[in-house]
C-alpha cells in the first residue's frame, strides 16, 4: 500500500505527463478515475447510457484543460468538479433538473425540518437496494442528495453549481431524503 506521499507524486507525475500530452500518462490518470467518475456520472444521470456519454465528454474537457490545473488541490477534486459540472450540463439540456429545482414549487428549507421524516426500519438495508431506491428519486432529488451525501458538496457549493439559492438545496436534500426513507421502507 503505497504511502500518502507516494501516492500524491505519482498522481502529480501522472498530471504532468498528461500536461505533456503523453498518452501514457492519459491513459493511466483515465485508468485510476474513470470508474469512480463513471459510478458518480450514473447516480447523477441514472442511466448507464448516458453516465457513459457524459463521462468520455468530461475526460475530453479533463485532457483539453489540464495543463490549467496548477496543484493547488487535488486532482482528484479537480476531475470530480469537472465531471459533476458536465452531469449538470446534460441534465439542464434535458431539462429535466430545472422542473424539479424550481424554488417556487418549494417551500423554504426551515419548514421542510419541522416535519418528521419516516423512520427507516431495523432492517439491514443492502448497497444495492439503497442504489435502487435512489434511482427513483426525481433528477433534482437524486442531484442534490448525490452531491451533498456521496460527493461531499456543502449547499453552497451546490446552489453554486446548480444555480439555486442555499434555502432551495438545503429544501431538496431535506426532501431526498425523506423520500428515499420511504421508498426504503416501501422495500421491506
Amino acid at each position: 500500500m503505497p504511502t500518502a506521499a507516494e501516492y500524491r507524486d505519482t498522481h502529480r507525475e501522472l498530471v504532468l505527463g498528461c500536461q505533456r500530452r503523453d498518452r501514457t500518462a492519459q491513459r493511466a490518470l483515465y485508468g485510476h478515475y474513470a470508474k469512480p467518475m463513471y459510478n458518480l456520472c450514473l447516480r447523477m444521470l441514472r442511466h448507464a447510457h448516458d453516465a457513459e456519454d457524459v463521462l468520455q465528454v468530461a475526460f475530453v474537457d479533463i485532457f483539453g484543460k489540464i495543463e490549467t490545473f496548477n496543484f493547488e488541490a487535488s486532482i482528484s477534486a479537480w476531475i470530480k468538479r469537472i465531471v459533476v459540472n458536465r452531469c449538470i450540463d446534460h441534465l439542464k439540456k434535458r431539462r429535466l433538473l430545472t422542473t424539479d429545482l424550481d424554488p417556487n414549487r418549494h417551500d423554504t428549507a426551515q419548514e421542510t425540518t419541522d416535519v418528521a421524516e419516516p423512520a427507516l426500519s431495523t432492517q439491514q438495508l443492502s448497497v444495492e437496494q439503497i442504489k435502487r431506491a435512489t434511482l427513483q428519486l426525481s433528477e433534482g432529488y437524486r442531484v442534490v442528495l448525490s452531491l451533498y451525501l456521496f460527493e461531499g458538496y456543502d449547499h453552497e457549493e451546490i446552489a453554486q453549481i446548480l444555480g439555486i439559492s442555499i434555502g432551495t438545496s438545503k429544501s431538496q436534500y431535506s426532501r431526498a431524503r425523506k423520500r428515499l426513507a420511504a421508498l426504503l421502507n416501501e422495500q421491506k
